[in-house]
């Protein structure tokens, strides 16, 4: 079966591999996003993807294997259609390429196409469920791996996998864990495919949605609670990060926990004092949070013990 594969970023790099290395599976391409400019000097980039797909090359080439292209459109024209049709892929394995295929695109794989989607189908249709399931502080979310529609993630599910949430996740933390889970799923659903098998529809009377995230989605209102702005800020972890100001100063909180010690009913946003054990104690909306981990713009993170020999004005101070 030859497998063109789409995907951008390091959480699709897992099923790659895995795909490289799977009997009866031969790699037709890579599809991922153009490079962009990055870093100090905005010089080009390429995706993690483009990055690990060098690598894989650069490993086929050594050991003898034939190698494949990879493909890098700004869009998904003719002239890239015309690109991927010469490589005369059958099926279309795709986890967070980051655009939708359209009728043309997808009629060029007489297998159709699969996608991984790092949910339990249909709740959380969309580009961001992992940020989705920790901002609701779901119990259990899951990887599900449906057949392309064109409809977004609308397809029928060849496999799903739960997974239970421990309430301490971070996105980085959770899409690792996915990553790898998900790679594991994919051999059995090809078998599936090469058997014929279609899937199972989804139940659309349970259609949930999320949304792309903003930069400014970040921002801490110290109103919410403790456990809002705790989901909120390991939700936002790597990107785009909580933060709040200081005396004019944007701070991150890059790491924080529901203090359960002690309530208090000072104004949301003041900072109450320390729990050497703990953190930093702030008051919330509703509840306590105590920060471990601060960075204010331009600067280091820093342990919040360390933070504090460097702000000594913190204590009594209001976060805005």
């Amino acid at each position: 079966m030859r497998i063109f594969f789409a995907g951008s970023p390091a959480i699709a790099i897992p099923s790659l591999e895995v795909l490289c290395r799977t009997e009866g599976v031969e790699l037709a391409g890579v599809l991922t996003n153009p490079d962009t400019p990055k870093g100090r000097h905005g010089l080009p980039l390429p995706t993690e993807i483009g990055e690990a797909a060098e690598k894989i090359l650069k490993r086929f080439s050594e050991e003898g294997k034939d190698v494949f292209p990879i493909l890098k459109p700004a869009k998904l024209d003719a002239a890239a259609r015309e690109q991927v049709s010469s490589l005369k892929p059958d099926l279309l394995v795709s986890f967070a390429y980051g655009r939708l295929f359209g009728p043309k695109f997808l009629s060029l794989f007489p297998l159709g196409g699969i996608n991984i989607h790092p949910s339990l189908l249909p709740k959380y249709r969309g580009p961001t469920p992992v940020q989705a399931a920790i901002l609701n502080r779901d119990t259990v979310t899951g990887i599900t791996v449906q057949r392309l529609a064109l409809q977004m993630d609308s397809g029928n599910i060849l496999a799903s996998e739960n997974l239970q949430l421990t309430g301490k996740e971070t996105t980085a933390s959770l899409s690792g864990i996915v990553a790898e889970k998900a790679g594991g799923m994919l051999p059995a659903v090809l078998k599936q495919i090469a058997e014929g098998g279609q899937g199972t529809p989804q139940d659309h009377s349970k259609i949930s949605f999320c949304s792309l995230i903003k930069k400014e989605d970040g921002q801490i209102d110290w109103k919410k609670s403790a456990r809002d702005i705790d989901a909120q800020i390991r939700a936002f972890n790597p990107w785009p990060l909580c933060r709040t100001i200081h005396k004019n100063r944007q701070l991150f909180i890059l790491k924080a926990d529901i203090y359960k010690d002690m309530d208090s009913k000072g104004e949301p946003g003041l900072v109450l004092g320390i729990d050497k054990e703990h953190g930093i104690l702030v008051q919330t909306g509703e509840g306590i949070l105590c920060v471990t981990q601060l960075q204010y713009q331009g600067k280091k993170a820093l342990f919040f013990m360390d933070f504090l020999n460097g702000a000594r004005d913190f204590t009594n101070s209001i976060l805005l």
